[in-house]
């Protein structure tokens, strides 16, 4: 049975049926045609006498007024090692190029290191002349997407890329990066791409997304508001053993120089100081809402009416 994982990797190149031939030129290098239109069409690749063969899923690019079909690209998401892919991915690349007349591209997309060796390994069929080498697309292939503007542009991107570095350096910059993006995205897409970010993210980069959603930023599924919760529980449970006041105004001070560090903003000795000096929760509270936005850290100051 498919993991949440698999069908969380399957639901992005679902949603944007573009990130096949996005990843295939931009991170693999690889050439795509020029078309007016990508389009999901049906993953089934059963044959009338009957083996039930599924691809996980499959674009085809367009083009032109009468939409003909460019290239088709099936895209596998891999987890794990399975010796029965050899055999069934020649298939699904010859099947689909006989359905839709086009030449065609085998796509295996993984968040594995390891794994993307794998998958990588050339496939002999056996006959002269034929050996199919997939393309592989795994975590070092994979963009950082840090920027708020591309991460709106390409929520689907910002959410690979999490899944892919969200334990790095750069976990915490993916996050805020997909706060920007998750304002525009509908309500469903919204709660399982926000759960997706989280989960998929180190600690120190939750604690940061957990400090922008406790003052004001709010996922919408029930996981996220759950994890979210524990967080504060456990927070104050600290705020109470080292003294609740004091305790609460560090956390938040660090809350608002940990998003403005995240975003790759410098922060001057004045503001870090002043910042760490405030005896304001209200103040702070405000602090960390601006840190998500300011384009400089002496902004904050200047901006907060303090």
């Amino acid at each position: 049975m498919p993991s949440v994982t698999h069908e969380a990797l399957v639901e992005l190149f679902k949603n944007r049926p573009t990130l096949a031939a996005e990843m295939l030129q931009d991170a693999l290098g690889q050439p795509v045609p020029a078309f007016t239109e990508a389009r999901v069409v049906s993953s089934d690749l059963t044959e009338i006498q009957p083996s039930d063969r599924r691809a996980d899923v499959i674009v085809v690019l367009l083009v032109g007024e009468r939409q003909r079909p460019a290239m088709a690209i099936v895209v596998e998401v891999q987890l794990g090692v399975d010796p029965e892919k050899p055999y069934s991915w020649p298939v699904y690349v010859t099947q689909t190029r006989a359905r839709h007349r086009c030449p065609t591209r085998l796509l295996v997309v993984t968040i594995d290191a390891e794994i993307a060796r794998w998958c990588a390994r050339p496939i002999d069929t056996g006959h002269p002349g034929w050996t199919l080498t997939p393309l592989v697309l795994g975590p070092e292939g994979v963009p950082v997407v840090t920027d708020a503007a591309q991460a709106t542009a390409a929520p689907e991107v910002v959410v690979l890329s999490a899944m892919a570095h969200g334990r790095g350096e750069a976990a915490e910059a993916i996050g805020v990066a997909f706060l920007a993006a998750a304002a525009g995205l509908d309500e469903e897409r919204r709660a399982v791409y926000g759960d997706l970010v989280l989960s998929s993210l180190n600690a120190a980069a939750r604690r940061t997304l957990e400090a922008i959603m406790k003052s004001g930023y709010e996922f919408q599924s029930e996981f996220a508001r759950s994890y979210v919760a524990k967080g504060m529980e456990k927070g104050m449970e600290k705020g109470r053993e080292e003294g609740r006041l004091a305790g609460l105004l560090e956390g938040k001070a660090q809350d608002v120089l940990a998003v403005l560090e995240a975003r790759g903003l410098e922060v001057p000795a004045e503001v870090r100081e002043r910042v760490l000096a405030s005896t304001d929760l209200a103040e702070l509270d405000r602090w960390i809402r601006r840190a998500a936005s300011v384009g400089d850290a002496r902004e904050l100051l200047a901006t907060a009416g303090s």
